[in-house]
Order: C-alpha cells, then structure tokens, then sequence
C-alpha cells in the first residue's frame, strides 16, 4: 500500500475511500495540540490532500485568533452559546477556582477579554472533504474544570464562521 508522510500526522497510508481519523500533534506557543484528521466514506487520501492539509496548518495561529476574535464577537451577543458557556461556567465559581482558571480573585473580575485569554485550544479537527467546515477548533476552560467545549469552524480559507457553538463530549457535533 502506498504511504505518504505529513509534518504533523507522520506516516499515513493512502487510500482510495473509506472512513477514518488519523490523530496528529501540532505545537502552539509551546503547548501541544491534538490534531483529528477525519475521511469521510467517500472522501480520498492522497498526497495532494495530505500537503494541503500540512500548507494550511502552517496558518493555523492565524486561524486560532480568528476563532478567538469571533468567540469574543458573540459574548456581546446575550443568546449566543458563547454567552451561555461563560456563564454556566462562571455562575458559581470559588476563590480558589476562579484564581486557578482565571488568574483574578472575584468571579466579577472577570470580563471579556479575561474569560477569552483563559480558553484552551484541546482540539483541532480536519475535514478536508468539506471545504466549507474544513477546521473545526475546540476551546475549554481547562481539564478538571469542564470537559465542554466551545466550537470554532472556517472554511478551507481560515474563515471563521459566524457561528459558535457548545457542545459536551457526549454529544458531539
């Protein structure tokens, strides 16, 4: 079987069709990011599609501060799912906790910009047989805090679309 090797998926076999996820790392700021490349059933891997997909991660900080602009976007817009994350998470937070997570004393110190630079990038799916929703970026507010997360998709491009979304690991998009 013929094999092509990624930067951040290593080796990978090439195959004509048939659902799979290769799991991958990339490195942000020094932090390690679990990569998810998922085929479709009837989507093809070949080594064309493999170096798109390593070309368009070279852009991918670029694409986690869009994410993260548009997250900050719709908490100026009381029904969005950016709103009722914060919220849910924040609503009855301690000292300690809120120090842990949040790096200030009071669950009133913490406004936009704060609950936004406190979000952690754990996921980044790619579904490069979907242009449209080609990354899909999860952030949460920490491992032992919540295991929801709140969903930033764009397109093939690196534009972030106009809709986040919250979901819980037990019902994922």
């Amino acid at each position: 079987m013929e094999t092509a090797v990624s930067r951040h998926f290593g080796e990978i076999a090439l195959a004509p069709a048939g659902q799979r996820s290769i799991p991958g790392r990339y490195e942000h700021d020094g932090v390690p990011i679990n990569l998810d490349l998922s085929i479709g059933e009837h989507d093809r891997l070949d080594e064309a599609c493999l170096h798109k997909v390593d070309y368009r991660l070279r852009f991918l900080p670029e694409l986690i501060d869009s994410a993260r602009e548009r997250i900050a976007q719709d908490l100026r817009d009381e029904d969005s799912a950016a709103v009722e994350y914060r919220h849910f998470h924040c609503q009855n937070l301690q000292g300690g906790k809120v120090r842990e997570v949040f790096g200030v004393e009071s669950p009133d110190e913490v406004d936009d910009d704060r609950f936004v630079q406190a979000l952690r990038l754990t996921k980044v799916g790619i579904y490069p047989g979907q242009p449209e929703r080609y990354f899909v970026l999860g952030f949460t507010l920490g491992e032992g805090f919540t295991d929801e997360v709140l969903l930033a998709a764009a397109d093939e491009d690196g534009v972030v679309d106009d809709e986040v979304g919250w979901v819980s690991p037990a019902h994922p998009p």
